[in-house]
């Protein structure tokens, strides 16, 4: 369960108390009665290494491009090239 943090807006009374996700927010001061206000902190994620690359999901060469050896085998083979006009 993640730990929030909350700080009375009327006597600046801050404390951390854990709450499930389906719990609501505190409202009430604890100390004095008055209004809470949830205070947020940064995420605790670490990326270490040299990074993320878009191919790194992929797998090899041949079969990262099915679509370009599709394409290359729908092209007929025995046709020939249309002949050059001759230059007058």
């Amino acid at each position: 369960m993640p730990t929030y943090a909350y700080a009375c807006k009327d006597c600046d009374h801050a404390f951390e108390t854990v709450q499930s996700f389906s719990d609501a927010s505190l409202t009430v001061c604890p100390e004095c009665g008055g209004t809470l206000r949830k205070k947020f902190n940064t995420v605790g994620v670490v990326f270490k290494g040299s990074g993320f690359y878009r191919t790194d999901s992929r797998g090899g060469s041949s079969s990262s491009t099915p679509a370009a050896s599709t394409a290359k085998e729908s092209t007929p083979k025995d046709t020939k090239p249309a002949p050059a006009a001759a230059a007058h």
